[in-house]
Protein backbone atom coordinates (compact mmCIF):
# COMPACT_ATOMS: atom_id res chain seq x y z
CA UNK A 1 0.00 0.00 0.00
CA UNK A 2 1.46 3.56 -0.81
CA UNK A 3 0.28 6.88 -0.92
CA UNK A 4 -1.73 8.26 -3.77
CA UNK A 5 0.97 11.65 -3.79
CA UNK A 6 4.66 11.02 -2.27
CA UNK A 7 6.82 14.76 -2.33
CA UNK A 8 10.26 14.96 -2.20
CA UNK A 9 13.06 17.58 -0.61
CA UNK A 10 15.97 18.05 -3.78
CA UNK A 11 18.74 19.10 -1.79
CA UNK A 12 20.63 16.47 0.91
CA UNK A 13 17.37 14.77 -0.06
CA UNK A 14 17.29 13.15 -3.71
CA UNK A 15 21.34 14.56 -4.12
CA UNK A 16 24.33 15.32 -1.71
CA UNK A 17 24.66 19.57 -2.42
CA UNK A 18 22.66 22.78 -1.71
CA UNK A 19 22.21 23.43 -5.52
CA UNK A 20 21.87 26.97 -4.72
CA UNK A 21 24.98 27.11 -2.90
CA UNK A 22 27.73 24.75 -4.19
CA UNK A 23 26.77 24.64 -7.49
CA UNK A 24 28.15 27.23 -10.43
CA UNK A 25 26.21 27.80 -13.41
CA UNK A 26 26.04 26.59 -16.26
CA UNK A 27 25.48 23.38 -15.72
CA UNK A 28 25.54 20.23 -18.07
CA UNK A 29 25.96 16.76 -19.08
CA UNK A 30 29.49 15.40 -19.32
CA UNK A 31 29.14 11.77 -20.65
CA UNK A 32 27.26 10.34 -17.69
CA UNK A 33 27.18 12.61 -15.48
CA UNK A 34 25.98 16.80 -15.06
CA UNK A 35 28.52 18.90 -13.51
CA UNK A 36 29.13 22.37 -12.86
CA UNK A 37 31.47 25.12 -14.32
CA UNK A 38 33.76 23.80 -12.00
CA UNK A 39 33.52 20.47 -12.61
CA UNK A 40 31.19 20.20 -9.33
CA UNK A 41 29.22 16.57 -10.07
CA UNK A 42 25.72 16.53 -9.27
CA UNK A 43 24.05 12.88 -8.84
CA UNK A 44 21.29 11.14 -6.99
CA UNK A 45 21.92 9.32 -3.73
CA UNK A 46 22.42 5.27 -5.15
CA UNK A 47 18.98 4.45 -4.79
CA UNK A 48 16.85 7.10 -6.01
CA UNK A 49 16.51 6.54 -9.43
CA UNK A 50 14.77 3.05 -8.71
CA UNK A 51 13.37 4.68 -6.33
CA UNK A 52 11.48 7.49 -8.47
CA UNK A 53 10.78 5.05 -11.11
CA UNK A 54 9.14 2.08 -9.01
CA UNK A 55 6.88 4.76 -7.68
CA UNK A 56 6.13 6.04 -11.46
CA UNK A 57 5.12 2.32 -12.50
CA UNK A 58 3.06 2.12 -9.55
CA UNK A 59 0.70 5.21 -10.65
CA UNK A 60 2.03 7.25 -7.36
CA UNK A 61 1.80 10.89 -7.81
CA UNK A 62 5.46 12.41 -7.68
CA UNK A 63 6.33 15.84 -6.27
CA UNK A 64 9.56 17.73 -5.51
CA UNK A 65 8.80 20.59 -3.06
CA UNK A 66 12.70 22.62 -2.20
CA UNK A 67 12.79 25.81 -0.76
CA UNK A 68 15.77 26.67 -2.95
CA UNK A 69 16.91 30.16 -3.98
CA UNK A 70 17.79 28.86 -7.58
CA UNK A 71 14.53 27.15 -8.68
CA UNK A 72 15.63 27.49 -12.20
CA UNK A 73 18.93 25.75 -11.47
CA UNK A 74 17.16 23.23 -9.71
CA UNK A 75 14.65 22.08 -13.03
CA UNK A 76 17.74 22.25 -14.89
CA UNK A 77 19.41 19.74 -12.77
CA UNK A 78 16.03 17.44 -12.49
CA UNK A 79 16.36 17.81 -16.57
CA UNK A 80 19.91 16.97 -17.03
CA UNK A 81 19.60 13.86 -14.97
CA UNK A 82 18.77 10.74 -16.39
CA UNK A 83 16.57 7.83 -14.85
CA UNK A 84 16.38 4.66 -16.54
CA UNK A 85 13.15 3.88 -18.24
CA UNK A 86 11.05 0.66 -18.84
CA UNK A 87 13.20 -1.22 -21.59
CA UNK A 88 11.83 -0.50 -24.95
CA UNK A 89 10.21 -2.75 -27.81
CA UNK A 90 13.66 -3.98 -28.48
CA UNK A 91 15.19 -4.53 -25.08
CA UNK A 92 17.46 -1.81 -24.77
CA UNK A 93 17.69 0.23 -21.62
CA UNK A 94 16.46 3.59 -22.05
CA UNK A 95 16.99 6.49 -20.29
CA UNK A 96 14.48 9.48 -19.82
CA UNK A 97 15.41 13.23 -18.12
CA UNK A 98 14.16 12.73 -14.33
CA UNK A 99 12.28 15.91 -14.60
CA UNK A 100 9.68 13.56 -16.39
CA UNK A 101 8.81 11.13 -13.88
CA UNK A 102 7.32 14.36 -11.30
CA UNK A 103 4.16 15.33 -11.59
CA UNK A 104 4.26 18.52 -9.70
CA UNK A 105 7.17 20.92 -8.90
CA UNK A 106 7.20 23.01 -6.31
CA UNK A 107 10.23 24.76 -6.26
CA UNK A 108 10.78 28.10 -4.70
CA UNK A 109 11.39 30.13 -1.46
CA UNK A 110 9.67 29.86 1.43
CA UNK A 111 7.58 27.61 3.99
CA UNK A 112 6.43 24.19 3.26
CA UNK A 113 3.33 24.60 4.04
CA UNK A 114 2.86 26.72 0.87
CA UNK A 115 4.08 23.77 -1.51
CA UNK A 116 1.66 21.44 0.15
CA UNK A 117 -1.34 23.91 0.20
CA UNK A 118 -0.60 24.13 -3.71
CA UNK A 119 0.14 20.45 -4.52
CA UNK A 120 -3.34 20.01 -2.49
CA UNK A 121 -4.78 22.44 -5.07
CA UNK A 122 -3.78 21.03 -7.86
CA UNK A 123 -4.07 17.49 -7.43
CA UNK A 124 -7.11 17.47 -4.98
CA UNK A 125 -5.29 14.82 -3.20
CA UNK A 126 -6.21 14.77 0.48
CA UNK A 127 -3.38 15.70 2.53
CA UNK A 128 -3.66 12.39 4.64
CA UNK A 129 -2.77 10.62 1.19
CA UNK A 130 0.49 12.69 0.81
CA UNK A 131 4.03 11.22 2.47
CA UNK A 132 6.74 13.71 2.24
CA UNK A 133 10.84 13.00 2.88
CA UNK A 134 13.04 16.04 3.74
CA UNK A 135 16.20 16.47 5.33
CA UNK A 136 15.39 19.10 7.13
CA UNK A 137 13.35 18.69 10.90
CA UNK A 138 11.64 22.35 10.73
CA UNK A 139 9.76 21.02 7.49
CA UNK A 140 7.90 18.85 9.99
CA UNK A 141 5.23 21.35 9.90
CA UNK A 142 3.68 20.03 7.06
CA UNK A 143 1.94 17.59 9.59
CA UNK A 144 -0.12 20.33 10.83
CA UNK A 145 -1.85 19.55 7.57
CA UNK A 146 -2.36 15.80 7.68
CA UNK A 147 0.61 15.15 5.51
CA UNK A 148 2.96 12.30 6.92
CA UNK A 149 6.63 13.76 7.26
CA UNK A 150 9.64 11.31 6.87
CA UNK A 151 13.19 12.62 8.34
CA UNK A 152 16.04 11.64 5.67
CA UNK A 153 18.99 13.14 7.80
CA UNK A 154 21.45 10.91 5.39
CA UNK A 155 19.58 11.54 2.19
CA UNK A 156 16.77 8.64 0.62
CA UNK A 157 17.82 5.18 0.61
CA UNK A 158 15.95 2.24 0.29
CA UNK A 159 15.83 1.38 3.96
CA UNK A 160 14.57 5.35 4.49
CA UNK A 161 12.18 5.02 1.65
CA UNK A 162 10.56 2.01 3.04
CA UNK A 163 10.51 3.37 6.84
CA UNK A 164 8.49 6.24 5.52
CA UNK A 165 5.69 4.03 3.96
CA UNK A 166 5.78 2.21 7.00
CA UNK A 167 5.19 5.37 8.99
CA UNK A 168 2.73 6.36 6.45
CA UNK A 169 1.04 3.16 6.45
CA UNK A 170 0.46 3.27 10.49
CA UNK A 171 -1.39 6.86 10.34
CA UNK A 172 -3.83 5.55 7.66
CA UNK A 173 -3.91 2.37 9.13
CA UNK A 174 -4.93 4.39 13.27
CA UNK A 175 -7.33 6.67 11.41
CA UNK A 176 -9.33 4.09 9.65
Amino acid sequence: MLPKLIAFDLDYTLWDLWIDTHVTEPIRRSGDAVVDAHGQVIEFYPDVSNILRRLRDQDVILAACSRTHAPKLARQALQLLRVSANESETGDSVEQPAIELFDNLQIYPGSKLAHFRALHAKTGVPYEQMLFFDDESRNREVENLGVVFHLTPTGIDNATFDAGVKAWVTRISKSA
